[in-house]
């Protein structure tokens, strides 16, 4: 079965990227807007529908609205991708360094650049998204513009990198999420992580009895991020991601927290993504 994929961004985006080195090649890539519009697309009952949304950055930190939507979709995360952040200046095929006048990308692009880009007199120009400025110059066939972008983006566009790698800081990683329609998703094998939500009752060393009895089960808790309740008084939720050797450790410490909390919400429970 072909999945259809949504991505936030334009083909050739870093989204592309990701989508591919979990699903394959062999998609259909369906671009949106923004992170909300993938959301309530992909919601939509479907059983090849898949989407791809990143949840945070090894500089940037997290991406506290993507968690807000994730809480409030039907969505369930059935794995997860680290992608490398390799940020690329391309041009159309016969254009050199020495033609260069302008170089177009996003502005987040731009900023992870500026150590290479300092060394030129070029007019910075700031767009919506890396690969759409990609696609730009391929389609104006632009003799003194360059793009900031993926690897990807250069393969699509027939574009030329003339100076790869040119991002300042190396070890720069994005962590996306596949997600599915609940009513669709499968047990995954060889599950060894999950991401749940809960909250306490607030009460003092609630929040702490609930971080022993996770140490106590011999499960890693690798993220703990705090989100507050909307409607209450300085309340607080927590996203927690656990890393565990099987599924009988998961459900041991489910079993183990539930008569320390108030709420709880499962958002997927998947193998763990690599680095490299």
């Amino acid at each position: 079965m072909k999945h259809e994929v949504y991505i936030q961004g334009y083909e050739g985006s870093f989204h592309q990227a990701a989508a591919i080195k979990f699903l394959g090649k062999e998609i259909g890539v369906n671009p949106c807007a923004t992170f909300n519009e993938l959301i309530k697309k992909a919601s939509v009952k479907n059983e090849s529908t898949r989407a791809v949304m990143a949840i945070e950055n090894s500089i940037a930190g997290s991406i506290l609205a993507n968690y807000n939507l994730l809480q409030k979709s039907n969505l369930t995360i059935i794995g997860e991708v680290y992608l490398q952040i390799d940020q690329n200046l391309m041009v159309n095929k016969h254009v050199e360094l020495e033609d260069i006048k302008e170089v177009h990308s996003h502005p987040m692009a731009l900023q992870q650049c500026f150590a290479y880009l300092d060394k030129y007199n070029w007019k910075l120009i700031e767009t919506e998204d890396t690969a759409l400025s990609a696609k730009h110059i391929y389609q104006h066939k632009s003799k003194h513009i360059a793009a900031i972008a993926s690897k990807l983006a250069a393969e699509l566009f027939d574009l030329k990198i003339i100076a790869p790698h040119i991002h300042t800081l190396r070890n720069n990683y994005t962590r996306f999420l596949v997600l599915q329609h609940s009513d669709f998703s499968q047990p995954v094998e060889n599950a060894n992580k999950a991401s749940i939500n809960f909250h306490t009752d607030n009460s003092k060393g609630s929040l702490a009895k609930v971080l022993t009895r996770i140490a106590d089960t011999d499960v890693n808790l690798s993220k703990l991020q705090s989100f507050p309740i909307p409607g209450t008084n300085f309340k607080y939720s927590f996203h927690a991601d656990l890393e565990f050797e099987n599924l009988q450790q998961f459900e041991k410490v489910i079993e183990e927290i539930k008569p320390v909390i108030e709420h709880l919400k499962i958002y997927g429970v998947y193998k763990n993504g690599k680095l490299k």
